[in-house]
């Protein structure tokens, strides 16, 4: 019994121990700094720096009184604390400015301990005092700079900026492991308009190279189309000679046969002719001569004939002249005769016209007075339907009238004659008075 009482006493005793030690040991994580304040908690100068009063450990272990001292943990891991910045630039163009900064508190215990004092309690806030921080020079830094700066050496602004909260940070106890400028926007629309020319001179530049590409793949398939046309044109060539040389060949094998068939037709021929001379010819040339020979008798036969007949032609055509020769002086004289017959007619009755010109132009009047009333009456012929108002009066009237349009002719036939044979018209022209 005493033996077991001694051995569970001494377990228990263990466990009790164990128990202490857990409650009394603290571990610093590699990410972690432990800050131990109270009783006895001071660390050994640094660099003549005290702890001002509280212990820091680093990746090791300690042992913190329960009562009479207390324990904290500060981070050491990398934060991250974004940032978004309006600010104007040297040019007075608004700008906002989107970047991020990772940072971390440093290694070194000055660090910690700057850090211990100003965020032990209120580490989450570290991203806010932050973003203060960085905002406050970003406005300063970008003010003296112009928007083709920002745009074109962003190295220039995180390394100025990072330079310029130097001094800040450490006293923060805090270090900047990165500081990146994300975007660069601008309400006006500056930065669009500021790269539009460089985009125009690319998109000039690739639609020229595009150009000239499909120039160069345009040159590239007319070459390649004229070597296919050139083989193309060489294989007809090649092929046309080829079927030339087939034709020529044919020809000339064509021209033997007919050469070959030609000599054969002659020696035909010259047989048939022989034979022909004997047997047909000869017998024909004495056929021929006997029909030569009467066609000849035949032909003076008709000549003989034929002149005969000429010299009687010849001289009925003489007699036929002759004798129409004959007939056309008679004709001729009889015309002569009349005609003399008829001047003589003209000139007595131009000597009567002298004489007498009355008795003439009344003679004539005479000779041609049915005419002349025929004529005259002509005028009624065009109407249809004739109404006269006066009677058997009114007929004689216009009876009369259709009369005085002769008379009318008479005195303008009398003037004719007068002018005709130059003598000139009587004082008083005695026209014909017809009684209605």
């Amino acid at each position: 019994m005493p033996i077991l009482v001694v051995a569970g006493a001494v377990i228990a005793a263990l466990v009790i121990l164990i128990v202490l030690f857990k409650m009394v040991w603290r571990v610093a994580e590699p990410n972690e700094a432990l800050i131990i304040s109270g009783l006895g908690a001071r660390s050994k100068p640094i660099d003549g720096v005290d702890s001002l009063g509280f212990k820091i450990v680093t990746g090791k272990g300690t042992a913190v009184l329960p009562g009479f001292q207390v324990s904290r943990r500060l981070r050491l891991d990398s934060r991250a604390a974004n940032l978004e910045v309006n600010c104007v630039t040297q040019q007075g163009i608004p700008v906002r400015v989107r970047g991020v900064v990772i940072y971390k508190v440093g290694d070194d215990f000055v660090s910690i301990a700057n850090a211990a004092r100003r965020f032990l309690e209120q580490q989450n806030s570290m991203d806010g005092a932050i973003h203060e921080l960085f905002t406050g020079h970003l406005r300063s830094i970008i003010g003296n700079l112009t928007v083709e700066d920002l745009i074109l050496n962003r190295e220039r602004l995180t390394s100025e900026t990072r330079g310029s909260a130097a001094d800040e940070m450490s006293k923060l106890g805090l270090v900047v492991d990165s500081l990146q400028i994300q975007e660069i926007d601008d309400e006006t629309g500056y930065i669009t308009n500021l790269g539009r020319p460089h985009a125009a001179r690319v998109a000039a530049a690739a639609r020229m190279a595009e150009a000239e590409r499909n120039q160069e793949a345009t040159q590239r398939e007319q070459e390649a189309e004229r070597n296919n046309a050139s083989v193309v044109r060489d294989t007809e060539i090649k092929k046309a000679e080829y079927d030339g040389q087939v034709q020529q060949a044919a020809q000339q094998a064509r021209q033997e046969v007919i050469l070959r068939e030609t000599r054969n037709a002659e020696l035909e021929a010259e047989r048939t002719e022989k034979r022909l001379e004997s047997e047909v010819r000869k017998p024909a040339d004495a056929r021929a001569y006997e029909q030569i020979k009467l066609a000849e008798a035949e032909r003076e036969e008709r000549i003989a004939y034929a002149q005969a007949a000429a010299t009687e032609v010849q001289l009925k055509a003489q007699r036929e002249a002759e004798a129409t020769r004959l007939i056309g002086e008679a004709q001729a004289d009889a015309i002569r005769r009349k005609g003399m017959a008829e001047a003589e007619t003209i000139r007595a009755r131009a000597e009567a016209l002298a004489e007498n010109q009355e008795a003439v132009i009344a003679q004539q009047l005479a000779e041609n007075w049915p005419q002349i009333v025929e004529a005259g009456a002509g005028v009624f012929g065009n109407v249809d339907n004739m109404i006269v108002l006066n009677g058997a009066q009114g007929v004689e009237e216009m009876l009369a009238k259709a009369l005085t349009l002769g008379g009318t002719g008479l005195g303008l036939a009398r003037t004719l004659l007068n002018n005709t044979n130059g003598h000139k018209p009587p004082t008083e022209l005695v026209e014909p008075k017809l009684e209605n």
